[in-house]
Formats: structure tokens, sequence, C-alpha cells
């Protein structure tokens, strides 16, 4: 039984879906209005793998994550750059996909735009005024009333007195009370707006997500992921105004994915360690990236170093170094092994994945001891090697072209196997002097020639 720990509950619960056999999962995805960057690529990666996961143990899948495309910091960025709000956020969506592809995330089913449910956020914010769960100010702002909702703070585990006691009304804010939240702002005529029955403006953040996800997977659904920085406020006032405007549960499950820390010290740019995923990707291949962000356990931190992306090139040379000289599209398919229960068992108990990727590590082991006396049964492991690395988005590259390349800067293979070529002749003519200084070209150029009983194979030494 596949078990997942819930945020609601703080505990690990039996996953039975409302529907048998069917998911549909919601996630925060980003606001765009810069490039992504690695904490966004730990969501990112976290949520593909639960996705992929869930698709492998059958069941059929509805994965939405939504797009922001208005927020104060867009029209801020826009304002300092002088050009369109929505040419702003075009450019980065396309930024965000690139490096998506580039990390082999799978792109979600939809991707809904705040921008393109504006209808559905005020049909949601009339509703929650009928239903006295929200009101309009005098300066045409409309507010969440905070105390309607008894069960505020449920999620983040919050005291509502606490929250009280915390809370504070900012200039030019007409709240009824300090932890009420704007669901609409009323926006002057030469602002970005929408008419709406309470005046111009434009939907606050919480309400965009609220409207998005029922839009597309109804009032209740299964999962509810983001980062551990969305709990609250923004998830806590999902719940709030979903659950006031429907009367059903909103999500049955939450999900949230830890941070990422940089030397062990919180990302931010005042501290100037803040990666975005392309910085990374000029100097890492972008599976090294990805094998770092599901070395960990997804609701666990993660420390993000250039030590910690070099044990990650190590794991991955390790796996395909395993896999070198195997065709496994030549594989008699082994289903139902040990090894694929076991990486099951570890995935079932929260989407474990560096359990998991121990089980893997047992599979090279196997393969390497295999490879010579039973070269069948290694091509065999091979192909569940490859296969259970897909579940987790990895080791779909060949062999050689991971391990020949040095991180994004291309090698002259063509040169390098030349040179092993003069190397091979010079051994077979028993020219050790030669095929010594070969080898010792070839080191400086930081390749390394392994010899093996199936002839030479050379990689970049990292």
């Amino acid at each position: 039984m596949l078990q997942i720990y819930n945020t609601l509950t703080r505990t690990k619960e039996d996953f039975v879906p409302l529907e048998s056999g069917k998911v549909k999962m919601y996630v925060c995805g980003v606001t765009t209005y810069d490039y992504c960057h690695v904490g966004h690529a730990r969501m990112f990666v976290a949520f593909d793998v639960v996705v992929r996961y869930l698709r492998h143990r059958g069941y059929q899948v509805t994965y939405i994550r939504n797009i922001t495309d208005i927020d104060d910091k867009i029209l801020r960025r826009a304002r300092e750059n002088d050009e369109l709000f929505s040419d702003l956020t075009e450019r980065f969506i396309a930024a965000m996909r690139e490096d998506e592809e580039a990390l082999f995330v799978l792109r979600p089913d939809k991707e809904p735009r705040a921008t393109a449910h504006i209808e559905q956020i005020i049909a949601l914010i009339q509703r929650l005024i009928e239903s006295e769960h929200a009101y309009r100010a005098a300066n045409g702002d409309v507010y969440y009333a905070v105390k309607q909702f008894a069960p505020y703070g449920r999620l983040s585990n919050k005291n509502p007195e606490e929250l009280l006691a915390g809370a504070r009304i900012e200039i030019g804010e007409l709240k009824r009370d300090p932890r009420d939240f704007a669901l609409w702002k009323a926006a002057g005529d030469d602002e970005v707006g929408w008419d709406s029955p309470w005046g111009y403006g434009r939907p606050g953040w919480h309400i965009e997500c609220s409207a998005m996800s029922t839009c597309c997977l109804g009032d209740s659904f299964d999962i509810h992921g983001g980062g551990s920085d969305l709990m609250f406020p923004h998830h806590e006032n999902e719940i709030a105004q979903s659950e006031a405007a429907t009367g059903k549960q909103f999500a049955k499950v939450w999900m949230h994915n830890g941070a990422v820390r940089v030397d062990n010290e919180k990302m931010s740019k005042s501290l100037n360690n803040f990666f975005t995923v392309r910085d990374v990707l000029q100097q890492h291949k972008p599976e090294v990236l990805r094998y770092l962000l599901i070395s960990s356990q997804y609701r666990s931190p993660i420390n993000y170093s250039e030590q910690s992306l070099q044990q990650a090139t190590a794991a991955l040379e390790r796996f395909y170094t395993a896999l070198r000289g195997l065709d496994v599209r030549k594989a008699r398919e082994l289903v139902n092994s040990s090894y694929e229960k076991a990486f099951c068992q570890a995935m079932d108990d929260d989407f474990n994945t560096p359990v998991a990727l121990g089980v893997m590590f047992d599979l090279a082991r196997d393969i390497n001891r295999h490879r010579e006396a039973e070269p069948e049964k290694a091509l065999q492991l091979a192909g569940v090697l490859v296969r259970l690395g897909r579940v987790l988005g990895i080791l779909q590259d060949s062999p050689d072209a991971f391990l020949q390349s040095q991180g994004s800067d291309s090698v002259d293979a063509a040169l390098i196997d030349a040179l092993i070529a003069q190397r091979r002749q010079a051994r077979a003519d028993r020219n050790w002097a030669l095929a010594d200084e070969i080898r010792d070209k070839l080191a400086a150029m930081k390749v390394v020639v392994e010899d093996g009983a199936e002839g030479s194979h050379w990689r970049i030494e990292r």
C-alpha cells in the first residue's frame, strides 16, 4: 500500500484516491517574472517523480500545475523594464519550459494561467461574499474574513489568536481584522486590471489557485502540492477560500517539498548564494542536478554545493559504467524481480528516493558481477536498471554520451578515439613507450582509459 505523508494530519496515510485508479493532483507553480532558481527546480523534480511513480503503479494521473502570470512582483518588474507585463511573463514562461525540458521534467497535463481564469475568480469571490466569508471595503478591495472560517490555521498548525497577535494592517488597507487577506485589489484606470462587480481591479494571489484548481479538477481532489514555504499563508488561505465556497474538503492530501540550502545556508539573493537553473547548467550536466534533487527524500531540506554536485556526478558515473557496452534494447524483460519489488517498497514509503536509489546501486553492482560469467543475466539486470531509472527520470542517456562529456562543454571525441586507436596499435606492436606516451597525453586531456576484456573505453575525469 502506498503511503504518503499528509501535512494536514502530520502523519503518513494509506493513499486511497477519491476515484479508484485515478489521481487528481494540483501543484502550485511559479510566478513568472524571473528565471527559475534551484528551489523551483526542487519543486519541479519532486512532483515530477511523484507523477512518474503513480503512473508506474498504474494510476491514471491528471496533473495540473498553474502559472501565476499576474502579481505585484510581475507588474513591478514590467514597470522597471518598461514593457508590457504579458511580454514579461511570456518570456519567462518560455524560459521555465526550457529549464524543465533540460531537467527531464514531464509537462503537466494542464498549465492554467491566472489571467485566463478571471471570470472564474470573480464568480468564486462573489460566492464568498454571498456566504459572508468575504466583504467589500470602501476602497473597492475585497477581503476574506478569516474569523468566519473556524478551522483556519489547521494546515500550518498555527493558533488563530497567535496569528492575530502577529498580524497588522498596512497603510491603505481597510480590513476588519488584521488576519484578513485580499481576494480582489482595486486598481486605478491606468493600471492593469479587469472589471468586476466591486469595481476595476485584479485578483489577489491566493484566490487564483483556488479558482484554477477547482476549475480543472473539481471542488475536491486527491493531492495538493507545493514548496514548504507556501504552507502559510498561501495554502492555508486556499483551504479557507475553497472550503467556505464549496462546503467540501478541498484537497485530501497535502504534500510539501523541502527547501534548498546552499552550503548549509538559506538560499537568498542578499547572501549572494542564489543560483538559477541556467547558472548551474553552464557548469554541470542537467542529469547531475536532477540526481542531486532526488538524492534526498522530497520532504527533507537539501544542501546544494559543489561537493554535493560532484557526489551526484560520481553516483551517475557508477550507474552508467555498469550499463556501458550493454544494449538494453536486446534484453529479455525481467518482470516482478526482487529489485523492482524493493524499489517499489521504498517508493511506497512516501516516495523514499534515497532508499530506491540504494536498490539501484545494488543492481549496478550485480550487473558488474555477472557481466563476464553470465552476460545474458547482466543484460537483463541492465534492462531493469534503466526501467527503474525512468521512474526517477534518470539513466535515459547513452552511457558513452554521459561518460564522455564534460559538464556543458563538448569534447573532441574524434581526436580521443584516434589517440586510443593509436595506443591500441602501439600495444599490439609491443611499443610500450609510445603507448604510455599516448596515455599520458590523454590523461592531460582529463581522459581516463579503461582497458578490459571488451576492449578499451574512455571517460572524462570529473
